[in-house]
């Protein structure tokens, strides 16, 4: 029973949100938020616990991390270990967990036919899981190599050294991950259990009334009452009060100092960190929004727009972070260019400058009355998010702000303060900052190590009189604040669309470009998607013009960084990327002013100059960038061989890399109008923008390229439209490639073992996708629970153009690339006699699963016309995919399935086709050698070089580039 029951009234929501609220307390203190949400096609829940790694007890770090882990094995009701996750994963779902200093958050999706369930067993967590020591010591493992994975992460080992020079006495210094050696190896010498403490620390810490529960339901209000109040009134209340931690965590020696810092790549970052009163005490005034609004600006008289004049920096970001009710931290990360680096102590000296600046101004009433503003209108008009994405979002608010507040959080910042704004200002000071500069060029130039990730590191003093004399003799460059922002949308009234089209129309077609437009029928937002993607043939038929077109999308950016960041501000987002053949506009966000920001992106692209000064910081940028390549994680390193070696004209990092040295300024000023002299334009207009618009706006882009008495693009050629064809991999053929791992310090290796299946067809689609689901979870389950292969370890679907497959990926460093290939293999062996042994109602579940899935509806603008533009790109404008999908499910039977298994997936199939990407660690280096010299099966084919492959073997025919062809 519910002691407590408060109705919508008290939730202040979005007003264009017809969900309904209801937070209720059940008797045994747990406080909950039921959402109902009669149009949701999945259902989530999120439990939200007042426990995280501060309360790790000292010695045991991690403890608290591991117990998150240790809750989704068992319960003394579904006692089949894994079977919560099972369960979720074939009814459509997903789950997962992360644990933070004071909180750990569990939470999971479900098709909404089988929540009451799912819900059941997501509530035993928390009455009586079952910890068995088998479960306990593997998952320890597990806990390990995740912490592995980390190691070579300059974020995971910037942020624990940060933690560690802090105050010892206070438990923000805590390693919060935990590995084999904390709760393993240390321990046990000191003869305490592990095992024992997991259990007393669940047993002192999971009370209900340190829970916040929400759950997102299609069902009424009063029906989820129901069955929450059924579900979660067993969970204990031992009326723990929720641990506090006061007082900052960095004393006076903590502050004023230099950390130099060597990281694993390449490039050079400062970090400057002030200890700051927890902003969320006064979220209505949202001091730290408004600073961190303006001391993270990018337009004209910012700081970032006077270090990237300077040539000194490439990006910079500035807020609060680290923060709970008792400390908080405020900072500002910039990265540095080279020249940057050797002015650190001047940059520093802007940044007060700037920090000074703000002090004299005082607070404006009219730069936060227009933040407040765009935060209100991003507010009332948010997309809808996945379910279980917001659950989590709410849950988290639920421990800090009141009930009315739970949907909001600190996002409406409403009460204009000065008084506040300029107290936060007032600790932004040189006696109470750290900073923290990151560079390799500091290695072998440091005296100290961090203990947990080996990050090596020296301290200096610096105090505040010596950032005075910085500031003395710092450039003079004019720091001003930030004009009024023209571009936020005033008229935010929804476009009348005639015809209710459910997938996107050919609106317009002509030799230069084709338009497919799809006007908003479902989400009624003021807000638009446009995509103009240019094919250009020029622009990837060599490693040089690769990084040209790299090199010139991204000066675009640049040029256009201070103008279009206001958009941003606003809400209107637009990126230039790069593509496989060419590059594509990207523009998304409210409608009324997108059209001025799609002009203005367009004259730059047509009047485009190289500014030398600006192309040799970007070159310096994408240098770092492909010399980092080698630092990815191993199994991102598998993938990208697998890429390379199924996919046809692309090019490998290694010749990008050679090439950049010898590009300067004046082969790109030739590159870029040899580019755009031959373009086709495929363009995609959707949300609440009508077709004669849409039309005009590409019009608008013809005329520019195409038109007038010197055109700067020509229509392509009919032998010019660009394909993207595939390598098809010969039947009853394994074949596979051995690599060394790029990075010598990193021991894990990787595995990418991925089957060939089919070219995209409706019926075989689902059979792959099918067997999949099916899969997922016990492959999972066997491969990391039961034999700890590594922490990663996925069984995925894979497409490549419209040529499906599936792949495994794991990484590891207990076993070598060649081993848990077999592993896999008997994984499939064993899965085999499961397949053949499922019931009927086991197989209809699946299937109903699959197909609940397939309907699910977009949640917004965004996720709708990323669906629609992959049928654009891959050629393949099958708009109706999913409901042709499900046709061919519902013809599905078992036995289509097994035969489907025995032709494509099972070891040894004829019709089999399987490339291995083994990539080798430091820990299994030795194993290369001796897997490569070892004499070959027959059937396998060992691939040495990856081009010669590709030229050998035949192509899959492409979807892409039948321009001409297209019938209207």
């Amino acid at each position: 029973m519910a002691v407590g029951m408060e109705e919508v009234a008290e939730i202040m929501k979005p007003r264009t949100d017809n969900r309904e609220y209801r937070r209720i307390v059940l008797q045994n203190s747990l406080q909950v938020l039921l959402i109902s949400d009669p149009d949701t096609d999945k259902c989530a829940a999120s439990m939200n616990v007042c426990v995280g790694s501060f309360s790790d007890p000292e010695g045991l770090e991690g403890l608290a991390h591991f117990l998150e882990h240790m809750l989704f094995y068992a319960s003394e009701k579904y006692p089949q270990e894994d079977s919560y996750s099972k369960y979720i994963i074939e009814h459509g779902g997903s789950t997962n967990a992360f644990t933070s200093s004071e909180h750990t958050n569990y939470y999971f999706d479900v098709n909404s036919d089988c929540f009451e369930e799912a819900l059941d067993r997501f509530a035993q967590f928390f009455i009586k899981p079952l910890m068995s020591p088998d479960a306990t010591t593997r998952e320890i493992k597990a806990v390990d190599s995740e912490n592995q994975k980390n190691l070579m992460s300059d974020a995971w080992r910037m942020n624990q050294l940060q933690k560690y020079l802090s105050s010892d006495g206070h438990p923000y210094c805590k390693f919060s991950t935990g590995n084999w050696d904390t709760l393993e190896v240390r321990p046990k010498a000191r003869g305490v259990d592990t095992r024992q403490e997991l259990l007393k620390f669940y047993e002192e810490n999971y009370s209900a009334n340190l829970m916040h529960l929400v759950v997102y339901s299609k069902e009424s209000l009063d029906k989820t009452q129901i069955l929450v109040e059924n579900k979660f009134q067993e969970i204990r209340n031992i009326d723990r009060s929720c641990l506090r931690f006061p007082g900052q965590p960095c004393t006076s020696e903590h502050l004023q100092i230099l950390v130099k810092a060597v990281p694993i790549k390449q490039g050079h970052k400062l970090r400057i960190v002030w200890p700051i009163t927890p902003c969320i005490r006064y979220y209505k005034e949202g001091p730290s929004r408004y600073l961190g609004h303006l001391i993270g600006h990018e337009g004209e008289g910012s700081v970032f727009y006077v270090l990237k004049t300077l040539g000194w920096a490439t990006s910079l970001s500035a807020g609060e972070s680290d923060w709970t009710l008792d400390f908080s931290f405020f900072k500002v990360v910039i990265d540095l260019t080279d020249a940057g680096h050797e002015h650190v102590e001047d940059i520093v000296a802007l940044l007060f400058k700037y920090i000074n600046l703000l002090q004299q101004s005082g607070a404006c009433k009219w730069i936060f009355d227009e933040l407040s503003a765009i935060c209100e209108t991003v507010f009332h008009y948010q997309d809808k998010i996945p379910p279980i994405d917001y659950v989590v979002n709410v849950s988290s608010n639920m421990q800090l702000y009141p009930p009315k507040d739970w949907l909001v959080g600190s996002s409406l910042p409403s009460k204009f303060n000065p008084g506040v704004i300029e107290s936060i200002l007032n600790e932004l000071t040189p006696n109470n900052v750290r900073i923290f500069w990151e560079s390799t060029k500091f290695e072998g130039q440091t005296d100290m190590t961090e203990p947990w990730y080996g990050t090596a590191y020296s301290i200096e003093k610096v105090t505040g009189s010596t950032i005075q004399q910085w500031m003395e003799t710092a450039p003079n460059e004019r720091l001003h604040l930030p004009e009024p922002n023209v571009f936020i949308p005033t008229d935010l009234s929804l476009k009348n669309v005639l015809e209710k089209a459910k997938s996107p129309l050919l609106l317009r077609k002509s030799s230069y470009s084709r338009l497919w437009y799809k006007p908003d029928t479902t989400f009624s937002t003021p807000k638009a998607y446009v995509k103009i993607d240019f094919n250009c043939p020029h622009a990837g038929n060599s490693p040089e013009a690769e990084v040209l077109t790299d090199i010139f999308t991204r000066l675009l950016m640049d040029y256009l960084n201070e103008y279009a960041y206001y958009a941003q501000v606003a809400g209107l987002y637009y990126g230039i990327n790069q593509t496989d053949n060419g590059f594509q506009v990207t523009l998304v966000g409210y409608n009324h002013k997108l059209r001025i920001l799609l002009e203005k992106v367009v004259e730059k692209i047509a009047t485009f100059e190289v500014r030398p000064d600006r192309f040799s910081v970007i070159k310096e940028m994408v240098t770092k960038e492909y010399q980092n390549f080698k630092f990815q994680q191993p199994y991102q390193q598998a993938m990208y061989y697998c890429s390379l070696i199924l996919q046809d004209q692309t090019w490998p990092w290694n010749d990008q890399l050679e090439v950049l040295p010898h590009l300067e300024a004046d082969n790109l000023s030739k590159f870029a109008p040899l580019m755009l002299s031959r373009t086709f334009l495929e363009c995609y207009v959707a949300g609440n923008i009508e077709p004669n618009e849409a039309e005009s706006m590409v019009q608008h882009v013809e005329d520019v390229f195409f038109k007038g008495p010197q055109p700067i693009a020509q229509a392509l050629f009919p032998s010019q439209h660009l394909t993207n064809r595939v390598v098809r991999l010969q039947r009853g053929t394994s074949y596979f490639y051995p690599a060394e791992g790029l990075n010598p310090s990193d021991e894990n290796s990787a595995l990418v073992h991925y089957m060939q299946v089919h070219q995209d067809d409706f019926m075989l689609n689902v059979k792959l996708q099918l067997f999949a689901l099916i899969a997922k979870q016990p492959a999972f389950h066997q491969l990391r629970s039961v034999e700890q292969l590594g922490y990663i370890t996925v069984l995925m679907q894979r497409n490549d153009s419209g040529v499906r497959g599936l792949q495994f990926i794991i990484q590891s460093t207990v076993k070598g690339p060649r081993h848990i290939d077999l592993r896999v293999e008997a994984f499939l062996k064993m899965f085999e006699s499961r397949l053949y042994e499922m019931s009927n109602d086991e197989f209809k579940s699946n299937v109903n699963a699959l197909i609940d899935m397939k309907l699910e509806k977009h949640k917004n603008l965004r996720e709708e016309s990323g669906f629609y533009w992959r049928e654009i790109s891959n050629g393949t404008l099958k708009f109706d995919r999913r409901e042709c999908e499900v046709a061919a499910l519902k013809q599905l039977t078992q036995k289509d399935l097994t035969d489907f298994f025995n032709e494509y997936i099972k070891v040894g199939a004829l019709r089999k086709k399987t490339l291995s990407v083994h990539v080798y660690g430091s820990l299994h280096s030795s194993e290369l050698k001796a897997d490569k010299t070892e004499p070959v099966e027959p059937n396998l084919i060992q691939i040495d070089d990856i081009f010669s492959f590709r030229r050998s073997r035949p192509l899959y025919g492409s979807f892409r580039g039948g321009f001409g062809h297209m019938k209207l």
